[in-house]
């Protein structure tokens, strides 16, 4: 069974999504134990120093990072997999017995300094998506990898 996280920056305020999400979990619970940890995002305006905001949302994710674990980030030029490469990347590292966590930035990204944390960086897709929305798509995505790796019908 995996063990995975998810760093989000942001919560979900639409109810569409936490029901979508609540499904995804409750699919999921038989092949993985998936927490999902929302971290509020730091507030800024059009003249912030964007730089300055992600470096504080990094700060507040780091924060939450085991000190073993497998860490992905989400990002637009991650690498790109299809389903079944993502569930043979999740068979891979999820078998090493670390727990795998997923780090979702805000609306503006992530910033840098996250890759000396991290392990991996992959892309949901080349097309660029609202971060709740990617949040969404990725605990769907898992539970595909899962039931493509459990042999089910899902997939197909």
């Amino acid at each position: 069974m995996f063990k995975i996280k998810i760093i989000a920056l942001g919560k979900f305020k639409e109810k569409a999504f936490l029901e979508l999400e609540r499904e995804y979990l409750k699919r999921l619970n038989i092949y993985a134990k998936v927490k999902a940890v929302e971290l509020p995002e730091v507030p800024y305006r059009a003249n912030d120093d964007l730089d300055r905001v992600k470096e504080k949302e990094a700060e507040k994710i780091i924060r939450q990072l085991p000190e073993d674990g497998i860490i992905i980030l989400l990002e637009e030029k991650g690498n790109l997999r299809n389903s079944v490469e993502f569930a043979q990347f999740l068979h891979r590292t999820g078998g090493l017995g670390k727990e795998l966590v997923f780090i979702i930035g805000s609306g503006i990204g992530l910033h840098p300094v996250l890759k000396q944390y991290s392990n991996y960086s992959i892309s949901l897709s080349p097309l660029t998506f609202p971060h709740n929305f990617a949040r969404i798509l990725l605990e769907e995505q898992i539970y595909r990898a899962c039931t493509i790796l459990a042999g089910k019908e899902y997939h197909k």
